[in-house]
């Protein structure tokens, strides 16, 4: 092992070079270490740097090499490869609630994971989705201090706003802050939400983080409640339709058999379904009733009919009437 603290930094020096300016097409020369050292304000030897390799090659840390010239030196074990960081970079560029100064500092950081050779490659390649990008920078802040709340179980306050013309913001209940109980937060069709209940009402909600302002941490613990009994993140996210509330029906549905695809996304590749001739087939599902439930079905027009409940079939129908009522 260096016998002293210079040396030890010079090793950890090369290692981080070797990790972020190297791989096989771009390996660095013995010259090469010594001159990035020397910019740090570090000497060394051709030997030391022989030396320190081989000591990193001992306890784990792989470094290839190959004679030319001189040696040259190059790292290829990454946490991830091109292909998992295009994706995520990707990923990123494509999602509407990050902004778009997040979106270049993400995009950095991820690319720089690749080394920085393949980072300058990464960065040229990336797909451009015009995708509308949210202005609301706090959201990450909110995120950690909602998820801070859920873990040491206290509860959450924050002011709610929608946007009025020209992207006012308009406070819900004149900027009174909501004070409810954290569930869970979950990522739903490209946006955050807080699953929560509050003290009165004692009933599942759910509220867009990117909507949310001055969030903040109470003092109060969160209140048990019967609603949260048997919560499941995965079967909350099917059952709300745009993660909009409403009440949790058992409903049966008809629909074409070339839409099965659609309903599997919907609700998951486990969901029953019956069979009834060669064009149709009959499922049940429980789902949250509302205004995004039904136009998920209506903008499958007559491949889908809700076949009960019965209440359920009249609000559809009702909706229906009222909205052809603005084109009469």
């Amino acid at each position: 092992m260096p016998k002293n603290a210079n040396e030890k930094i010079k090793l950890i020096l090369i290692w981080q070079m070797l990790k972020q300016d190297s791989d096989e097409d771009h390996p660095l020369s013995t010259s090469d270490i010594i001159n990035k050292l020397y910019e740090k304000g570090y000497s060394a030897e051709r030997k030391a740097i022989y030396d320190a390799v081989k000591l990193l090659n001992e306890n784990g840390f792989e470094v290839l090499s190959y004679r030319d010239i001189q040696n040259k030196y190059y790292v290829v074990d990454r946490s991830f490869d091109i292909a998992e960081l295009k994706i995520l970079l990707d990923a990123i560029q494509a999602a509407s609630f990050i902004t778009e100064k997040k979106t270049e500092i993400f995009i950095d950081k991820i690319a720089a994971l690749a080394g920085s050779n393949r980072a300058k490659l990464l960065k040229k390649n990336i797909v451009c989705f015009d995708t509308a990008k949210h202005s609301n920078e706090n959201i990450y802040y909110n995120i950690d201090t909602i998820d801070n709340c859920i873990l040491a179980n206290k509860k959450v306050s924050f002011q709610y706003f929608d946007f009025g013309i020209n992207g006012i913001r308009i406070y819900r209940k004149d900027s009174e802050r909501y004070i409810v109980n954290p569930v869970a937060l979950v990522f739903s069709e490209d946006k955050y939400y807080l699953v929560c209940y509050n003290d009165k009402y004692k009933n599942l909600s759910n509220y867009r983080v990117d909507r949310m302002d001055k969030v903040e941490q109470e003092l109060n613990d969160i209140d048990p409640a019967e609603c949260v009994k048997g919560f499941n993140v995965h079967k909350h996210k099917k059952q709300a339709f745009s993660m909009y509330g409403g009440e949790l029906v058992d409903v049966e549905l008809q629909i074409q058999n070339d839409i099965i695809d659609v309903v599997v996304d919907k609700f998951g590749e486990n969901i029953k379904m019956k069979k009834i001739d060669e064009t149709h087939s009959i499922l049940k599902a429980r789902v949250q009733i509302s205004p995004t439930f039904f136009s998920w079905c209506f903008n499958l027009g007559s491949k889908l009919k809700i076949l009960s409940p019965d209440n359920v079939v009249k609000n559809y129908i009702d909706l229906i009437k009222e909205s052809m009522t603005f084109y009469n």
